[in-house]
């Protein structure tokens, strides 16, 4: 092998400790996320607590699936995509928060399909 210079050398520690720290990143968030409930208990105490249209839909009886599904078989409202279809009317908090995992969802979804470091 021959020997390299020294900018060859310089862009060749770049290049490892961007890949280093980027396998770092992921690893990180991969092993919190997965591991760590507190991360998703916070975002669902915030909105249990600060969302008057979560209480209210907590009053609401389960709608039934469709109208010619057989009798008993209902599936109860997703609160998330009432929340969604509610954007204008839910406080600055829930916002955030939905604005938050949606953007972490679409970015993910994006970078990751394109083969960039996302996890």
């Amino acid at each position: 092998m021959w020997p390299l210079d020294p900018s060859r050398r310089e862009v060749l520690r770049f290049a490892v400790s961007c890949r280093v720290l980027t396998l770092v990143l992921q690893v990180l968030t991969r092993f919190l996320g997965s591991s760590t409930p507190v991360v998703y208990w916070f975002p669902a105490y915030l909105l249990q607590h600060q969302e008057p249209l979560l209480r209210s839909l907590e009053t609401v009886p389960w709608k039934p699936l469709a109208e010619d599904s057989p009798p008993g078989h209902n599936v109860p409202r997703n609160a998330i995509i009432g929340l969604l279809y509610n954007w204008k009317a839910c406080s600055p908090v829930t916002r955030c928060i939905l604005g938050y995992f949606l953007t972490y969802w679409l970015l993910g979804l994006l970078l990751h399909c394109n083969f960039l470091p996302w996890t």
